[in-house]
Formats: C-alpha cells, structure tokens, sequence
C-alpha cells in the first residue's frame, strides 16, 4: 500500500496514515428472512471473523462466505435455502449475507439399535433424543453426537473392540426427508485384573489392597479406574499417583492394572484466622502425623483460641475398611468456654467409631469420659459433674454441589447419655434432631429452611453440666440476638441453659449478580425448661458472596420480642 508515499512531515504523514483503508474494520451481517436465531447463530460461528479485510477483500471471499453459509444452513437441515450476499463498502465495509432457509429436511426412519455384550448392559444408554425422533428435523450435529455417546460409552465400560457395523444418513433434500442407521456392535467387554503398585511407599499390603474400590476380575468401568485415584489421593498418603488401565496387546480381555505412587510429605502443619459474630476472631493451628506405621495409624493434635472459646486436643486414628469412610479415633483435650453469665472447664478422653452406611449415611458411635467445672461468675466454682457418656449419632447431607448446591438437604440425630454410679454423678438422656433444606426456584429464587430440636431427660437437672444443656440466639440459631443469650436464668438472674431447644428459621435469597446474593429471614426458638415457655423471633436482611472456599454472609437482624437496635451477624460454612 502506497497511501502514504511523497507526503512530508512526521506530523502530516501520522495523521493521513490513520486514514489507511487497510486499518478499517469490515463486520459481517447476517440476516434471516423469516427471523431464526440459531440459524444466524450457526451462519456466524461458520464464517468466522472478518475484520481483517478490507473492502476489495471482502469482494474475493463473497462467493466463499456464501459456501459456508450454504454448509451452515444444511448442518441444520436446510437444504434448499436462498443464500445472496453483497458487500456495502465504506470507511467500514460490511458483509451482507441474506438467506431465506426454505422448509428444513427432516427425518423419516430412524434405526439405532446397540448389539453384542452392550446390549443387555442397563447402564449402556441407547441415544433417544427428541432430535432423532421421526419427524424432527434433521441436524447433523444431533447426528454425530449420538455417534459420540455411543463410543464414549464403549471406552467407558471396556468395549474397546467396539465399532459401528452401520451408520448411514441418507438425505433426500428434493424430497426434503432423511433416513438415519446406526448399528454398534459393542463386541466383548474387557475386565479390570489385579492392581500393582509401584514406588517406594512405607504401606502394607493390606492398606493398599483396602484403597482398591473393586475385586479383581471385575467389568471394566473407567468410573472405578478414576474412583482408585481419587481414593488413594484423598488418603492423604501420597503426593502423587499415576494410574494405568489399559489394554495390552497380547494378554486378552484382562486388563493389568497398575499404580506408581510417591509417598507425601509425612508431616504438616496448618495455621488459620478467622472471625464470626459469635466467637469474634478466632486463631486455629493443628498438627499432622499422617502416618506413623505401615497400618496407616495417624496421629494428630489441634488448638483454637477466641475470646469465648479456648481448647487443646490430640487425636489418635486407626483406619478402618474402608479406611476413607470407617475409622476408629482415640481423643482427648481441654477446653475453656466463656458463655454469657458461666465460665466453663472441661477435660475429656475418648474414643469413637466412624462408619459409613448405605445409602451415604455416616454413623459415629462413641464413648467419652468428661470432667466440668463451672463458674456462674461469683468467684467459686458453682458446680463440678463427671460423666462417661455412651452415644450414637447419624447423619446425612445429599446436595447437587458441595460447596454452592441449588438443591438439597441434611438431617443429623444424635442420642448420649449416662448412668449415675458408673464413672457419672446421674442419670440422664439427651437427644438432638437438626434438618436443613435447601430449594432453587425458576429464575435463581432460593428458599432455606432450618429446623433443630432437642431435650434432657434426668432427675437430677442440676447436676447437667452447661456443656451439655441447650442456649439459643446467634449466627446459626436465632439472629438478632447474641450468641446464646435465650436461655433461663436462675433466681440471680444468670443464664443457666435449658431442658430443651426449639428453633426454626426460613430464609429467602435472590441472585444480584454472579455469586453474589440478597437475603431476608425469619428466625424463631428458645431454649426452656418448659415447652410451654414463649418462643423468641428474630428478623432481617443479608447479603451472601459465594467466594471459593464457600459462601460468607452478612446478615442485619432485629429482635422483634426483646427491645435493642440491630445486631450484625457475620459467618461462613456451607448451607448445608
């Protein structure tokens, strides 16, 4: 280009050369005659971007824009469409494309059948899109994806030596119909054999093989082959693991399964800060011994400091089978909690049993001897109890997402109790239900509820420890008010902690923006001696950001039964 030849001047020659056709931008405009989205749509993505050419370029790739167009027009099934284009030049040319698709090709007989071992295998899906119904127009994008399905479906159960014996599209655009056949023979279904492992690792055997979530000799699924690296992952032994199931030449349908694995760093430690409206700011730290013989035994120890709570723990843990799920943990620890009116001392020794049961169910049976000592503030200890406490809890959380689910719930029931004479100052029993739901309506309209309910059954109330009694109010009880502030008080006036708890809430939420979210709730319980006794109602508003680690909120409630201004809540978790 000779645009800027024989000018003089670096400043004249800077400013005609910004004129330089060469650097307009040429834009493509396709138009449907009548309006289809994604026809237009499919027409752009095949011509691709043209702003690079100028107008004497455009002229040359008319012609082949109009090709593509035609390509485009057919992937959907529009054989017989009017395609014209002209270029409008200017500072900035434009592309014209004008089509009219005319009536769609669509389908007359559609044969998908599935032969071999496949076709008594349930879980091998046969594609039944309403695309590749009789009558539905063609696209051949529905087409290949069956195709797709199909194979990726073969590799994912072991049907390596599968192949389509058939698959043919007739089409007949004069006719305007089209005939689909495709035929899968699946062959026979390869099986997953023994597993190695490679790599120096101070395991046993037993461990190992305990890691493995299928039997030798057992339907190649690659599900399973993913499900033995996550498992041997998220043991938390090893740095790295490399997993081969592939067919080898030579030794039939029996699959060597392999695994080389780098053993992890034995030991870590972790630091935390944090801060909620209930404890204030908060410092954790623990320490890990991830194993400490070749059973995996691991040994652990922990500590939290906060304003209202203080606690040192250590932990030893024994896996069971399987070791991700069951396991058996001795603990033991000392912990100080400052609640509203009572200064607490406790020191525990235990031991539990984890268990995880069908259905996703995770059961934890325990067994923990507890020393408390208790201050309601007048300089002398108020009480001291001891107890060994038999217990037995389950729960359950099923979601569509870990940590931002649209739907779901959890439920958790837990029962203790003791028996006055042996190692416990009484008897009593006490039992706790929590559920929380969670549903997302058209349009982002999330609703939550929450109910949690428990009670002490004993004789002998006063030799109930605070530890063990129930308060309400706060970040996960009933905002607006303090953290466990409802409560009954003695005849000083003090807040002792009730027989029972009843609370419920009921939270609205509405997307403002991506992970970003408004919030109004209800909240209403106490904690009482009577269940007759009034209940306490807290409202107000909020604000949820979804961040990676898990939505944070902040929420300003009002006490509708107490007098008092708003109080701010701020806490994080998950919802469920």
């Amino acid at each position: 280009m000779k645009f800027c030849q024989g000018l003089r001047g670096p400043l004249l020659l800077g400013l005609l050369c910004t004129m330089n056709p060469a650097l307009a931008k040429a834009t493509l405009d396709v138009k449907i005659e009548p309006a289809n989205g994604a026809l237009k749509a499919n027409i752009e993505a095949f011509i691709g971007s043209i702003t690079d050419r100028d107008e004497e370029g455009l002229r040359r790739f008319r012609r082949s824009a109009e090709e593509q167009a035609s390509q485009a027009a057919q992937a959907l099934g529009y054989y017989q469409a009017e395609i014209r284009s002209r270029v409008k030049g200017g500072k900035d040319p434009v592309l014209l494309v004008r089509v009219v698709p005319g009536e769609p090709v669509r389908l007359r007989n559609v044969a998908v059948r599935i032969e071999g071992e496949a076709s008594s295998l349930g879980a091998f899906r046969v594609p039944q899109s309403k695309a590749l119904s009789p009558g539905a127009q063609l696209n051949h994008g529905a087409y290949e994806d069956a195709k797709k399905l199909i194979q990726n479906q073969g590799l994912r159960y072991g049907f390596f030596d599968g192949r389509f014996t058939r698959q043919r599209l007739d089409i007949d655009p004069r006719a305007g119909v089209a005939d689909i056949e495709l035929v899968y023979d699946s062959g026979p279904r390869y099986s997953l054999g023994g597993v190695s492992f490679e790599g120096e690792t101070p395991f046993d055997a037993d461990l190992l093989s305990r890691l493995v979530p299928f039997p030798a000799n057992t339907p190649y699924d690659s599900d399973e082959v993913a499900k033995l690296s996550q498992n041997l992952q998220a043991s938390g032994y090893f740095e790295e693991v490399r997993v081969d199931a592939s067919p080898v030449k030579g030794q039939g349908r029996l699959i060597p399964v392999k695994v080389r694995l780098t053993p992890a760093k034995p030991r870590t430690l972790g630091l935390g800060v944090g801060f909620s409206t209930d404890v204030g700011p908060r410092a954790r730290a623990n320490w890990t011994r991830h194993w400490i013989n070749a059973q995996g035994h691991r040994l652990g120890a922990e500590t939290e400091v906060s304003p209202v709570r203080q606690s040192l723990g250590t932990w030893y843990e024994i896996p069971l089978d399987p070791p991700l799920t069951d396991s058996l943990r001795f603990t033991s620890g000392v912990q100080r909690e400052n609640l509203v009116d009572v200064d607490s001392r406790r020191v525990t020794l235990g031991g539990q049993w984890q268990s995880k049961l069908p259905d996703d169910w995770q059961r934890v049976i325990s067994l923990r001897w507890e020393q408390e000592t208790f201050d309601y503030g007048d300089g002398s200890d108020d009480g001291r109890s001891s107890f060994l406490i038999p217990g037995i809890s389950y729960g359950v959380t099923r979601s569509d997402h870990k940590l931002d689910p649209s739907q779901g719930y959890s439920l958790q029931f837990d029962v203790r109790g003791a028996k006055e004479g042996i190692l416990s100052d009484t008897d009593f029993t006490y039992a706790s239900v929590m559920a929380k739901g969670l549903y997302t309506l058209p349009g982002g309209h999330r609703l939550l509820g929450r109910v949690q309910t428990g009670g002490i059954a004993t004789t002998d109330f006063e030799a109930i420890p605070p530890s063990l009694r129930f308060f309400a109010g706060g970040d996960q009880s009933v905002r607006g008010y303090d953290y466990q502030t409802l409560s009954p008080e003695d005849n000083n006036g003090k807040k002792v902690g009730g027989r029972y708890l009843l609370v419920g809430s009921a939270e609205y939420q509405y997307p403002i923006a991506e992970k970003w979210r408004l919030a109004a709730f209800v909240d209403r319980g106490n904690a009482m001696d009577s269940l007759s006794a009034a209940m306490k109602t807290g409202a107000g508003l909020g604000v949820r950001w979804m961040s990676p680690v898990g939505p944070i909120r902040l929420d300003l409630a009002k006490a509708l039964d107490d007098p008092g201004g708003f109080r701010i809540h701020f806490s994080m978790g998950p919802e469920l």
